[in-house]
């Protein structure tokens, strides 16, 4: 009973315990999880301003609502190609010898995963806008508005990033205008990008279908895209946050499509071209990205979303099947980039 009685020999005890348990439950595992896994091919290294707007994600509590991860069942599909795989982690590393870096998959998905964000969407000019306050873009968003992430100049100088806000979001006078921080957010942000798998390794599928969607994507090629209600969801999901939900983009920053003359063109060519080629070419407006390639859609998901703009607030043009835009998919590469 000496060893009870002797307090020097009790918490020498304790803490050889506490070393070794800490060796084999949290220091070996993770070093053989390190020469188990490595970064993909072709897996960026993160700037200098996307490693401080990490930082700047970590401190403003991002993690608390956003997750980055991609399950492997069919709801998840929207934020990613591919369910995520430990190889998309394997590139964290150490941010000193004291500190270790945070993978920042989360456990709240209140607001969208943001696996992909930076291919999603790559405009810097929505994601500074959605910064300064989300209900801009959002109308329904929870997410709290970060405006000490900009000021207002008087005189900006040429190097400065000014954001084009609705009147009745403004706070204060003279141009607004981001800062480093917000900068540094953003791209980081930008940089959130789902590595393509190497050539003949086999991607994981996604489970648990939707029998919705699987019904539209499995139906009769040739046939008219007539289920409103995919076009509807296809389009909140990938065209909503810049476009608005009824269409009327937002003034100087993202072009209405009601009453678009490229919505309402009787020749469908150029809005299939746009929607899988993405467009840079109107000034004054952010760029949109390449959403059909990005999304992979099927011809017969791009046909719903496109009769929904078509046919929604006002617009009246002539639908098309999803036959005709898989005849303009397969032509595109031929065509000039606008």
């Amino acid at each position: 009973m000496d060893f009870f009685d002797n307090h020097k020999k009790l918490f020498g005890a304790a803490t050889l315990l506490f070393l070794l348990l800490t060796a084999f439950v949290a220091v070996i595992p993770a070093l053989n999880n390190e020469r188990n896994n490595a970064p993909l091919p072709g897996t960026p290294e993160m700037s200098e301003d996307a490693l401080a707007g990490k930082a700047l994600y970590i401190s403003n509590g991002c993690v608390a609502c956003h997750t980055q991860q991609v399950r492997n069942v069919e709801m998840d599909k929207m934020w990613g190609e591919r369910p995520g795989i430990p190889a998309d982690y394997a590139a964290n590393v150490r941010t000193d010898f004291w500190r270790n870096t945070a993978t920042l998959m989360g456990t709240e998905r209140t607001g969208p995963d943001l696996t992909s964000i930076g291919t999603r969407q790559p405009s810097p000019d929505w994601h500074l806008v959605h910064l300064y306050n989300p209900r801009i873009v959002v109308n329904e968003s929870m997410m709290p508005a970060y405006p000490w992430l900009f000021e207002y100049k008087n005189e900006p100088t040429e190097t400065d990033i000014a954001i084009n806000v609705p009147e009745e979001y403004q706070r204060g006078k003279g141009t607004l205008v981001a800062t480093r921080e917000a900068l540094q957010l953003v791209a980081y942000l930008q940089s959130l990008k789902q590595t393509k798998l190497p050539d003949g390794k086999p991607e994981p599928g996604f489970l648990y279908k939707r029998p919705a969607v699987v019904a539209a994507v499995q139906g009769a090629v040739g046939a008219p895209a007539q289920d409103d209600a995919l076009g509807k969801e296809l389009y909140a999901t990938h065209c909503q946050a810049c476009h608005q939900a009824y269409g009327e983009g937002l003034k100087g920053a993202f072009p209405a499509l009601k009453g678009s003359p490229v919505v309402l063109d009787a020749d469908p060519s150029l809005m299939v071209q746009i929607i899988m080629q993405g467009y840079d070419g109107r000034e004054g407006f952010g760029a949109m990205p390449a959403v059909g390639t990005n999304a992979n859609l099927k011809p017969e998901e791009i046909s719903a979303i496109m009769n929904h703009e078509r046919t929604s607030w006002g617009n009246n043009a002539a639908t098309v099947t999803a036959e005709e835009v898989k005849k303009l998919m397969s032509t595109i590469k031929k065509m000039p980039t606008q």
